[in-house]
């Protein structure tokens, strides 16, 4: 879609870059919400572990004085055809720190190709939908 954006001069938006959460580096594997929050059909068993595994080897890779976020942020914003990123942010310290991302600038080449490998192709079932 990003050529056909590009050819039109369509802005994009890119929206839940933190995959709901699971790339904030945060969630555990014993990670629990009150009653009727979302998050808990989202991330029943099988999407909470696996999005717990995927995060913990992005963070591997994540360099030194970087945060799992900021290099999310980061990732997307490599991409010349994004215009701008809707990250979520509960706290002043959450609006901060995705501006700082922002000013960093983009990836080395290196890491952006690194990061690459981990991209999660998911198929769709009844709890994603």
């Amino acid at each position: 879609m990003f050529p056909a954006c590009r050819e039109k001069d369509v802005a994009v938006i890119a929206r839940v870059p933190f995959d709901e959460g699971g790339l904030t580096g945060t969630l555990t594997l014993d990670a629990k919400w009150p009653a009727g929050d979302w998050r808990n059909g989202y991330f029943n068993a099988e999407n909470l572990k696996a999005t717990v595994e995927r995060a913990e080897k992005v963070k591997a890779v994540v360099p030194s004085g970087s945060t799992l976020p900021e290099t999310a942020l980061r990732f997307i914003l490599n991409d010349p055809d994004v215009s701008t990123i809707i990250p979520g942010m509960r706290k002043t310290r959450h609006v901060e720190a995705n501006i700082a991302a922002s000013d960093k600038g983009p990836l080395t080449e290196t890491l952006h190709a690194e990061l690459q490998k981990y991209r999660w192709i998911r198929k769709p079932t009844k709890w994603s939908q």
